[in-house]
């Protein structure tokens, strides 16, 4: 029986997600068990997690107050996992996004698990009440869905079952709150979850103007990284909708006729037809070859990027 007393943190899986929040929770001062279901792979994450943090040390965008020799030393593997749960007090769980497979894992570790241990997903499009349906555990079950690369990216969704206790809730928003994290409470489950609803939203109005002609790929791309996107790394819609007048009353006093006309020529859903993903992909392809070399660049460029920004955003913000 696992217990929760010496407050070690629990990683299911060592991929990309899985590596990152073992380097946040260490950033925190946690003590984290990587498991995983071969030692090859927990010898490739750990190695891959010593050069990351190294890396991030001396760019000085290491997270939190201790060297990285001093995180890397909290950071071990296992390959057993009754082994890894003993002593958790939060487990989190970051295989690959397949509703069977992470059943599976929620089963297992239902059945070796205390009371007072949180399980948490790391699901991105899951709906809590499929994930833990038929648990033991249920009220300490919980969707913790970070935002790709959750190291530069603080966003944390906390979605809960219709029977996870609040305290479930308190204690996870309160952990991600010490690890450097940005919680957000979504209050009932949803498909999509917030931050896919809403990207979902861009993505299919994006789509839209693309197939009817409107403007193209790399331009609509283009209106959101040097236009919505510069005010949307520091305030969200509904802030900017405030600051656009003197306050909200005032800005739905002057422009909801206008919205509302615009919202109606809203088209149906894209159906994501073949020959606009080619027209789309083809200008993709012209700034960024689709080849594993030039995609692995570009998202290291993009992650770099957004390590920049975070820091900036650590500097003008007030935590």
């Amino acid at each position: 029986m696992a217990s929760s007393e010496t407050g070690g943190v629990v990683i299911v899986g060592s991929g990309l997600i899985g590596r990152n929040w073992a380097m946040l929770f260490a950033s925190g001062g946690f003590k984290v068990k990587l498991y995983d279901i071969e030692q090859q792979q927990i010898t490739n994450a750990l190695e891959n997690i010593r050069k990351e943090m190294k890396l991030l040390e001396k760019s000085d965008a290491l997270k939190g107050s201790l060297s990285a020799e001093q995180q890397l030393s909290l950071i071990s593997g296992c390959t057993t996992l009754a082994q890894a749960v003993e002593g958790a007090v939060h487990i989190q769980e970051c295989v690959p996004e397949n509703l069977e497979l992470k059943k599976k894992i929620f089963a297992q570790l239902d059945r070796i698990v205390d009371d007072r241990v949180v399980l948490s997903s790391s699901s991105s499009c899951l709906m809590p009440s499929k994930l833990f349906v038929g648990l033991a555990h249920v009220k300490q079950c919980i969707v913790a869905h970070p935002v790709n690369p959750p190291y530069y990216v603080p966003l944390v969704e906390l979605i809960p079952h219709p029977e996870t206790a609040p305290a479930t809730m308190d204690r996870t928003h309160a952990l991600m709150r010490k690890i450097g994290q940005s919680p957000v409470r979504v209050l009932k489950e949803i498909d999509g979850f917030v931050l896919n609803r809403l990207q979902y939203a861009i993505i299919s109005e994006a789509w839209r103007l693309v197939e009817e002609g409107i403007v193209s790929p790399s331009d609509v791309d283009l209106v959101m990284s040097d236009g919505l996107g510069m005010r949307y790394a520091f305030i969200g819609p509904l802030e900017t909708m405030h600051l656009n007048a003197e306050g909200m009353v005032s800005y739905c006093d002057r422009y909801s006729e206008g919205m509302k006309r615009v919202l109606k020529t809203f088209g149906p859903i894209p159906e994501f037809s073949r020959a606009t993903v080619e027209k789309v992909n083809q200008d993709m392809c012209l700034k960024v070859p689709d080849d594993p070399e030039h995609l692995a660049a570009r998202r290291q460029w993009r992650d770099d990027c957004l390590m920049r920004l975070a820091k900036l955003k650590n500097q003008v913000q007030p935590q």
